[in-house]
């Protein structure tokens, strides 16, 4: 196990410090969970899209939470009587109960999710807002005081 100090980190920067803890916790291994498998892919400049394999698992026996910069999601079998009545032979297929989640960056918004051929898409987009893009300052000239305007530049 590796534990990075980002003490002196501290010393020189403000209101990181989330960030550092979320490093911290994205290092420490993640106890052998490996199911449901899932891909997390860069679908253009600003979408992601993460796709789980949840196979056997109906729209209604999936919950899938956004809350503050974590992203949920939950599989929960819902066994039926015939079920219970069959004598397997052989299961492979996994139809157990999972809990996965995602730390996203901050202005992540989850957009959608579907489930088509046993994989769940969850459509995610970055957003930035206004006040966060880059703007143009003017520099205005020592006999031009009124000058100082700041536009915005259309990215």
């Amino acid at each position: 196990m590796r534990h990075v100090d980002f003490g002196p980190l501290y010393r020189s920067t403000v209101g990181f410090d989330r960030l550092f803890s979320m490093l911290d916790n994205v290092s420490q291994p993640e106890s052998g969970q490996t199911y449901p498998p899932y891909n997390i892919e860069r679908t253009g400049e600003n979408d992601y899209r993460i796709t789980m394999a949840v196979a056997g698992f109906a729209e209604d026996e999936l919950f899938i939470e956004s809350r503050e910069n974590t992203l949920l999601v939950k599989g929960e079998k819902v066994e039926t009587e015939n079920e219970n009545s069959v004598e397997y032979l052989h299961r492979g297929i996994a139809g157990r109960a999972f809990e996965r989640r995602f730390q996203l960056a901050d202005h992540v918004e989850v957009r959608g999710a579907s489930l088509k051929n046993g994989l769940l898409h969850v459509e995610l987009e970055r957003v930035i807002p206004e006040q966060m893009k880059p703007r143009k300052i003017e520099i205005s000239t020592a006999g031009n005081q009124n000058a100082k305007k700041i536009e915005t530049e259309a990215a």
